[in-house]
């Protein structure tokens, strides 16, 4: 029996706001055309960003505990480190050593590894380092990342028109965090993916268009959450929130409002135990109890202080933090992704319009309790600790929780009767965000001396002919062929984003005010690159060291698989 609430008016607390153009099918609404859906996947395919001799700790400590796992079926990765070499990232105890960080990563490149094993010729070392990274990034992070965008876009066009809410949702695949760690076998962007299917999940309940035991499948992608990276759970705390404020604002006796709210919550705990009690016996086997992470044993002293007090080294708010982890010309959020900055005023849309219907206070609490959770942790841990990052890392988790107000704030500057100047302006910030994050994710290690990740680092790289390897060059298209044609997949997206965002409904290209206005943002963020770009030593030997480690550097043939599988 289905006791959900049914389905309810969705659209009333934003179509009154919105241009009778909405519904209408034109060249000013119209969702974006499979050319551009067929550039993003094949960006995301055709990247690997990838550097043998970096020795990618994050990455390799995961696959380290999955080659221990099928070759000496330990979770320890003693005889790994042994067999294939030394990585950083780890956690020792009782002198074994194991990935420092949430295994699900791990465990579930296990089956992959195995099949590839058994293709190499099933010996120990049939399985190359190269097309093992390649592979668990494309099923495992890449994958799920294009399927991400698809709830993405459906969610989207529940509130926003086709064209905004496709722009947007092209803008967040190519302009943002979810890029750069899609195409890193890191658990940043899987905790983004989880958590905001666990979302869908809720919001779907929550209309009454899923079956109670759609809560089995929020409350999965909740637990898997934190079995994948552990500061995810503040991301699930969010979605609690959220959960029981759509039981609470229901237009319903208490009693009946709260007895919904026990099943659901039964049912999600349910979904969610499997994860959360195979993370603690994971964690039993390993640290000796249940509720003890890596961080306790990290086997690198230089990174211990900043796990050390308060929660996992969330401590008080540091205001040079926050600054470098929102504005820094390295790894700044809104330095890189500055569409985000729409995000702002949207929230204050969204609060606005928490009255108008019990789905919107629901939401409107989700988006405003992330972001400041979100802000409040990366503001109260040490910057310092993020690491050869494209951006803060740990805010990968919070961004698709605001397109829902970027695209709020593009949609009222679409339908102002004036203002034209102020969409073109919205509407480059979402193109150079996809300009800056894609080239800055064409490099993807970003040191940490560097002055600037796009300016100081990417370009010169780029200008020098270091692309980075994939597909294409691995079966033997010449690299810089490869690259050119890549950089245009990216900069005619982000090109089609400005012009389609940037004109308003029934307009077939955008007014001169809006272009003027788009110029100068891109005088200006142009001009913030040029400042901010130090040109100096250490920016030089940067470039030069990843030029030394680089896989397929000018004039070097890399072989992806040496011999092929099986031989």
């Amino acid at each position: 029996m289905n006791t959900q609430r049914s389905p309810v008016d969705t659209s009333r607390w934003h179509a009154s706001e919105l241009p009778a153009e909405r519904h209408a099918v034109n060249p000013g609404t119209a969702g974006a055309p499979r050319a551009v859906w067929a550039a993003l996947i094949a960006l995301y395919v055709l990247l690997f960003p990838y550097h043998p001799g970096l020795r990618s700790p994050n990455e390799l400590c995961r696959l380290w505990q999955t080659r221990a796992l099928v070759e000496y079926g330990t979770l320890n990765i003693n005889g790994a480190l042994r067999d294939y070499g030394y990585v950083g990232d780890l956690s020792v105890k009782d002198g074994k050593y194991y990935p420092s960080k949430a295994p699900l990563l791990s465990f579930a490149a296990v089956p992959l590894y195995a099949t590839m094993r058994a293709l190499g010729g099933g010996h120990r070392h049939a399985v190359p380092e190269v097309p093992l990274v390649f592979f668990s990034r494309l099923l495992l992070t890449v994958l799920p990342t294009l399927g991400l965008l698809w709830l993405v876009r459906r969610y989207l066009r529940a509130y926003l028109e086709p064209l905004v809410a496709d722009a947007l949702t092209v803008t967040y695949g190519l302009g943002s965090l979810a890029f750069s760690y899609s195409l890193l076998f890191m658990s940043h962007q899987t905790t983004a993916v989880l958590l905001f299917a666990s979302f869908y999940a809720l919001w779907r309940c929550a209309r009454g268009e899923w079956r109670e035991r759609g809560y089995l499948v929020a409350g999965a992608c909740a637990g898997a959450t934190v079995a994948a990276e552990y500061t995810g759970a503040m991301g699930v705390l969010g979605l609690v929130l959220y959960a029981v404020l759509t039981f609470a604002f229901q237009d319903a006796p208490a009693r009946v409002r709260w007895t919904r709210l026990g099943r659901a919550a039964g049912l999600a705990t349910l979904g969610a135990l499997p994860f959360l009690i195979a993370l603690m016996a994971y964690h039993q086997a390993t640290f000796g109890h249940p509720l003890a992470s890596g961080y306790k044993y990290l086997n690198d002293a230089g990174y211990q202080p900043w796990h050390l007090g308060g929660f996992l080294g969330i401590r008080t708010p540091d205001p040079r933090a926050f600054g470098l982890s929102f504005f820094s010309p390295l790894r700044g959020l809104f330095t890189l992704a500055p569409f985000l900055l729409l995000a702002l005023p949207g929230l204050v849309l969204l609060w606005r319009r928490r009255g108008q219907s019990s789905e919107a206070r629901a939401v409107a609490w989700l988006g405003l309790a992330l972001m400041a959770g979100y802000t409040y942790f990366t503001s109260s841990f040490s910057y310092d600790s993020w690491g050869w990052t494209t951006g803060p890392r740990h805010l990968t988790g919070l961004v698709p929780f605001l397109l829902l107000p970027v695209g709020l704030s593009l949609e009222r500057l679409r339908a102002a009767s004036r203002g034209a100047w102020a969409l073109g302006g919205a509407a480059m910030l979402c193109g150079v965000s996809i300009a800056a994050t894609g080239v800055a994710t064409f490099i993807n290690y970003i040191p940490d001396d560097v002055s600037n990740a796009v300016g100081a680092l990417a370009l010169p790289l780029l200008r020098t002919g270091y692309v980075p390897p994939g597909p294409l060059t691995f079966i033997g298209l010449p690299a810089g062929a490869a690259g050119t044609a890549l950089m245009a997949l990216l900069l005619g997206t982000a090109a089609w984003v400005f012009v389609r965002l940037a004109r308003k409904p029934g307009q077939t290209w955008p007014a001169a005010p809006a272009l003027g206005t788009a110029l100068a943002v891109l005088v200006v963020l142009g001009a913030a690159q040029a400042l901010t770009t130090r040109n100096d030593t250490a920016d030089r030997n940067a470039v030069r060291f990843l030029q030394s480690v680089w896989l397929n550097a000018p004039g070097r043939d890399v072989a992806f698989w040496p011999g092929g599988p099986g031989r």
